[in-house]
């Protein structure tokens, strides 16, 4: 009877935990008409509409189709559409053309959704534990694409005349300017990273192995707004000496003078743009939407550089990972200003902070077999980490060892940085 109780009890917790991430999903998107949806802004970027359907298609297609007898598929054109990049699962629809796709409509979608939620509410109680690792990959898969749903419609809106907000801007006191940046010195010596335990981890978070860190000191929280803007008026996208030789032309060629969504207009202030519309630049925030050029620009400037993948790691072992401004609900997710507080503030939350670390792993590093083997591995060319999670990355997704990855240039996530020196 105890077993029996049990099995209840874990089945009604997997079923209370699907249902939860699947409908922030759909919360964020409740404030979107159909053609909002529907639109490509740039090739990194995907349609809303698509996000909603390509994280229906991995639980129709990896649990669904491969772990249930007798379902039958929504819609059989639909895999071809929304496979992102699974070479195992066929051709696909190409990426940068996902903005032509004005049908399936948003209500064709969501119904999508419906159907496939019906089949998994269903079989959930009856699931394999192999079945069932593949769901818990797919909440998390899920929440990776809640915080790209939202990045991505950002960029779309920024480049619309109008600079329509998504969400009305939250109440807030004026925030006092945090004080000078202190050094926290790390660990150094042999330290143990990558993800340990049986609680879920991206293939690519582990195994857990030892590093060498030689003395070091991180700064207590993020470069902020105020500091950013003092980079800018001392001429740093103008100085060559402070830019790696890619990220210089990148500058060049592309007029970069600022952080992506700031503007400036006929001498007045800088503002930023956010989901809840445009607003004067907060000075005591942490900057956002910055490159590994930009991060790794500044850090030269300052007489500093970045902190390696492990040192970061080394240094947020201990913190809570559910600490700092995350996303809980739908709202306007935008960093905060930096917390006055002893030791290390915002490992957590407001940006994800660039490491001068390469995207590559670690060493006895296997992927996993079958498809979802292609999740993470096949990308460790040419990318850099970043750690900590950002405003809107959903709460309870974050750890020490998360590795999140983007390309140099990028800088259309909340991507910020946190300075490091040697000592």
């Amino acid at each position: 009877m105890r077993t029996h109780i049990t099995s209840e009890r874990l089945a009604g917790e997997w079923t209370d935990q699907y249902a939860r991430v699947r409908a922030l999903t759909e919360a964020l998107v409740q404030p979107l008409s159909d053609a909002d949806a529907s639109v490509q802004s740039m090739d990194d970027a995907s349609p809303v509409k698509w996000h909603l359907a390509h994280t229906n298609w991995f639980f129709e297609t990896f649990i669904l189709r491969d772990h249930v007898p007798g379902y039958g598929l929504f819609d059989e054109r639909y895999p071809f559409l929304f496979n992102s990049y699974y070479e195992a699962e066929g051709e696909r629809h190409d990426r940068p053309r996902r903005g032509i796709l004005t049908r399936p409509s948003l209500d064709e979608v969501l119904a999508y959704r419906g159907y496939v939620d019906a089949a998994m509410t269903a079989a959930l109680p009856n699931l394999t534990p192999d079945a069932r690792a593949l769901v818990t990959l797919g909440l998390h898969h899920e929440q990776q694409h809640q915080e790209l749903l939202l990045t991505d419609i950002l960029h779309l809106f920024a480049q619309n005349p109008l600079q329509p907000a998504m969400w009305s801007a939250p109440s807030s006191m004026p925030a006092p300017m945090p004080g000078p940046i202190v050094w926290i010195e790390g660990q150094d010596g042999i330290a143990s990273v990558g993800h340990k335990g049986t609680d879920f981890a991206f293939d690519c978070e582990g195994p857990r192995h030892d590093v060498l860190l030689t003395p070091y000191a991180l700064a207590n929280r993020p470069v902020t707004n105020g500091e950013w803007l003092e980079f800018i008026a001392d001429g740093g996208y103008a100085d060559p000496r402070h830019w790696l030789s890619d990220g210089w032309a990148w500058v060049q060629g592309n007029g970069i003078a600022a952080p992506l969504y700031w503007e400036k207009e006929d001498g007045r202030d800088w503002t930023c743009f956010g989901h809840d519309g445009r607003h004067i630049v907060n000075p005591a925030a942490p900057v956002t939407h910055i490159s590994l050029y930009e991060a790794d620009a500044y850090a030269s400037w300052a007489g500093a550089r970045l902190p390696t993948e492990g040192e970061w790691e080394a240094a947020a072992q201990g913190l809570d990972p559910n600490h700092g401004n995350q996303l809980d609900k739908a709202a306007a997710p935008r960093p905060r200003a930096c917390e006055q507080q002893q030791g290390l503030a915002q490992m957590f939350g407001d940006v994800w902070e660039w490491t001068g670390s390469a995207y590559r792993p670690y060493p006895r590093f296997r992927p996993a077999k079958g498809a979802v083997g292609e999740y993470n591995g096949k990308f460790m060319s040419g990318q850099f980490v970043l750690k900590g999670g950002s405003c809107a990355t959903p709460r309870g997704h974050m750890r020490a060892s998360y590795r999140n990855f983007f390309y140099p240039h990028q800088r259309w996530q909340f991507t910020g940085l946190r300075l490091a020196k040697d000592i």
